[in-house]
């Protein structure tokens, strides 16, 4: 069966500015583009876009979509702006929450707060007895009571682990919040496990890739290997929720904690719509909660350069690892310290031949650093949503010696590097419309001023390729993926009006109204 899509504008994304007027698809391949009334006698189906603008599909490049799903379902806390709000919506949560099931929160950030002030333990005790467990927008801290601190066999007396910490107040008792690696004591004492716990998992899997449809998303790379207790929860679920309806294509990084375990097993995936990705190592934490790795101090805390996870003979032997399974890594480096150590392993260890290294986020990088990655077969993953996420406060974080190569998205590209584009959802908000906003103007929706960074802006052709063909290149797809082209797969994202028209604020009230995947409408607006 061929499928002539017509009737609207098509942006190929190979050249800015450039259309074609049709489409042939067959067998989920485009076979051929250009004339309507050259192709049309060719076509044994007509889908007429009547004037909605189609692009390749958009792909988020880094998120955690399981973690989305739950955020999907649990308590909303992004919207707190004080520590009181917060409190209240906790108080209000625990009513409905059944005395043998934890209460889990997503989303709190006290850099929202006019004080800066984060609710305390005895705050939380106060609300329920049962554990509360509530998640920093970052996902890099967290803030339980007692009764889930003590679930997570947490005490006064208990000792910081490696790359991580255990909250204490001015007294040096605990806080209830924990700190990367520290936060693994409580997250895995929660049961998962048994067919319940994957058909939640299922439940929460439809959700988010329902809602990433509704917005014209045709795939995602995602990081959920590694906290769903063993690997086979999560990628069963993947397999129940993508590889029987083929509607959606995920690309399925796999965490050092549990690489070699699935290399070992032989995992079978369903390419091409659920797909083995690279390693995923993280290197340090987030700037929110001060523990992304900096080489010098951070400006508001004098004494505290962050937290790197891992020694550097840690991180060169997970590099190692993966080379001996012939495998790529995917690095997350906020920091320039978490940043250097990376880069110093794949100097010594580069990618195999055929396949390129992700560093994901680059946040904070420096001259040096950007001149020797720029010298290695690698892909940046950027999150342009950082931007209105993180500034003003980051400035004074970070103190403005910094800012020059702080979430330099432009000057990175104009370098010539191969650049995607993600949420790192649930951390920010998954529309990529928003993600193009921010990328281009640098600032919310609606604030009344010229950008964060303004030099660093980029144009929407920029922007939009990042999430079409630069979420290509970072799985080395670029040959098949992320164009409207003849021999590429027939993803589309089809909106409602032109990307390119009108102002920014414009864009981004745009609508998906029809998602396509290998040449399957899998998502229409009704």
């Amino acid at each position: 069966m061929k499928q002539l899509w017509y009737g609207g504008k098509i942006y190929t994304m190979e050249k800015e500015h450039e259309t074609v007027e049709a489409v042939l698809v067959e067998q989920g391949k485009i076979t051929a583009v250009g004339n309507f009334e050259e192709l049309q006698s060719q076509a044994d189906e007509l889908h007429d876009l009547q004037g909605a603008t189609m692009y390749p599909g958009f792909v988020d490049s880094h998120l955690h979509i399981l973690f989305q799903g739950e955020k999907l379902v649990r308590l909303n806390l992004a919207q707190a702006k004080t520590a009181e709000e917060m409190l209240e919506l906790i108080r209000e949560a625990a009513k409905n929450t059944p005395a043998d099931q934890w209460l889990f929160g997503e989303g709190w950030n006290e850099n929202n707060f006019p004080d800066k002030r984060i609710p305390t333990i005895s705050e939380l005790d106060e609300i329920r007895k049962e554990p509360i467990l509530l998640t920093r927008i970052c996902h890099h801290v967290v803030l339980g009571n007692t009764s889930a601190l003590k679930n997570g066999g947490i005490t006064e007396d208990s000792i910081s682990p490696k790359g991580g910490e255990i909250g204490r107040d001015s007294q040096g008792k605990l806080n209830g919040l924990l700190y990367d690696q520290a936060t693994n004591f409580v997250t895995e004492s929660i049961p998962r496990e048994g067919e319940s716990y994957i058909e939640t998992l299922v439940d929460e899997l439809n959700i988010a890739i329902d809602d990433m449809l509704s917005k014209g998303l045709t795939g995602g790379h995602s990081e959920d290997m590694s906290y769903f207790g063993h690997f086979k929860n999560p990628l069963t679920a993947y397999k129940r929720v993508i590889g029987e309806k083929q509607h959606f294509r995920v690309n399925l990084l796999r965490h050092n904690a549990v690489f070699e375990e699935m290399m070992k097993a032989n995992v079978e995936f369903d390419e091409p719509f659920i797909e083995p990705g690279a390693m995923k190592i993280f290197t340090d934490g987030a700037l929110g909660g001060a523990t992304a790795a900096l080489l010098e101090p951070y400006a508001d805390q004098p004494n505290n350069k962050g937290l790197l996870i891992h020694t550097d003979e840690e991180i060169e032997n997970l590099v190692k690892l993966a080379r001996q399974y012939n495998e790529a890594i995917a690095v997350h480096i906020i920091g320039d310290a978490g940043a250097e150590q990376i880069i110093k392993a794949i100097e010594k260890y580069p990618a195999p031949k055929g396949k390129r290294d992700r560093l994901i986020h680059c946040v904070v990088l420096n001259e040096n650093l950007v001149e020797r990655i720029s010298k290695l077969p690698v892909v940046l993953d950027l999150q342009p949503a950082f931007v209105p996420s993180d500034f003003p406060w980051v400035i004074h974080r970070l103190g403005e010696e910094r800012l020059e190569y702080a979430y330099s998205w432009k000057k990175l590209l104009d370098r010539g590097f191969m650049c995607a584009a993600g949420t790192d959802a649930p951390i920010e908000e998954i529309d990529p419309l928003l993600s193009i906003y921010a990328a281009v103007e640098r600032k919310k929706v609606g604030d009344n001023h010229e950008g964060y960074l303004p030099s660093e802006k980029l144009s929407r052709f920029e922007a939009i390729r990042m999430y079409t063909y630069g979420s290509a290149q970072a799985i080395c797809k670029e040959h098949e993926r992320g164009l409207i082209k003849k021999g590429y797969d027939a993803d589309f994202s089809i909106f409602d009006r032109d990307l390119f028209d009108g102002s920014s604020e414009d864009m981004v009230q745009a609508k998906a109204v029809k998602t396509v995947v290998a040449g399957k409408i899998v998502y229409t607006r009704k």
